[in-house]
């Protein structure tokens, strides 16, 4: 944390009248701005509700470009969602269960680095964490380290960017992770949003049609409808990098009571070698008026 205040600070005094990505230091966490503009909140330390679903590491609020908070967490029908998650049903050792990331069961999460940094008019936060399980060595030891990198872009034209990247690096050999063990197969990055009731996809080709299971819509979800305040247009739109290990033009989307979710792997766990961490990495757009996937792909590109 301390490293993350002496960034803020300098970065505070270099600014001057011209508006940045910068950051403020929070109960539980850091907001981080857009010159006077929101941007995301990211929660560091574990929050709970009754002392269940106990959680960290996830943004949450996600603001759009007007200040409308898009996001939700401890949603009444899916207590464990929250915000911009990333986290898997199956992770196993030696094919054995030891946590369920999604629904938060035998999974700790310990936030062992925070850093911020500002790179010309972008922000950087980079975030080591450490995954263990009570059922594993009784919790005493890590069995894998996340490293996440998210890059906050300022407002440019109707549009705000994120970009994560997500590194899992195993601790421990015969390390696995996989979705829900059912014919959806959700897990990976996801989004829990606000949903609107004229809330409408679409993917590279056009508009997509949410069913129980995973829709293949390329590598672009496009969220829209009246999202932002006094019901004006806007929306979320999200890149599954084409760099992903497949499948990564997968999606579980929802039009009620649901995450959006980029699914990866699926049902099927994938290993992680000891010495090969597993990079996944996504862009979020959030925007108002229109966005078209021409348009986000020459954004994101």
């Amino acid at each position: 944390m301390l490293k993350l205040i002496l960034f803020f600070v300098f970065a505070f005094l270099s600014m001057g009248s011209q508006a940045q990505i910068n950051t403020i230091v929070k109960p539980g966490g850091f907001l981080f701005m857009d010159g006077k503009d929101s941007i995301c909140f990211y929660q560091k330390s574990p929050k709970d509700k009754g002392g269940e679903y106990s959680r960290c590491n996830y943004i949450h609020p996600l603001y759009g470009p007007d200040g409308t908070r898009l996001t939700e967490d401890f949603p009444a029908d899916h207590l464990h969602h929250r915000g911009v998650f990333w986290a898997w049903h199956q992770v196993l050792i030696d094919n054995i269960p030891v946590s369920d990331g999604w629904e938060l069961k035998n999974f700790k999460q310990k936030v062992t680095s925070v850093e911020f940094k500002r790179q010309h008019e972008l922000g950087v936060l980079t975030t080591i964490v450490n995954w263990s399980s009570p059922v594993w060595k009784n919790g005493t030891e890590a069995y894998l380290q996340e490293k996440t990198k998210i890059t906050m872009y300022p407002l440019t034209g109707n549009y705000r960017r994120m970009d994560f990247e997500i590194q899992l690096k195993a601790l421990t050999d015969r390390l696995s992770i996989g979705g829900s063990d059912d014919e959806k197969g959700y897990s990976g990055f996801s989004v829990r949003l606000k949903l609107p009731t004229d809330v409408q996809f679409s993917g590279i080709n056009g508009s997509v049609e949410p069913i129980n299971t995973a829709v293949d819509a390329g590598n672009i979800m496009n969220i829209s409808g009246s999202f932002l305040k006094d019901g004006k247009k806007g929306g979320v739109a999200i890149w599954s990098n084409p760099e992903n290990p497949d499948p990564s033009t997968l999606w579980i989307i929802r039009n009620s009571a649901s995450m959006q979710n980029a699914a990866y792997p699926g049902r099927h766990a994938v290993s992680i070698p000891f010495d090969q961490p597993l990079t996944l990495k996504y862009s979020v757009l959030v925007y108002f008026g229109d966005l078209t996937a021409k348009q986000f792909i020459r954004v994101v590109k």
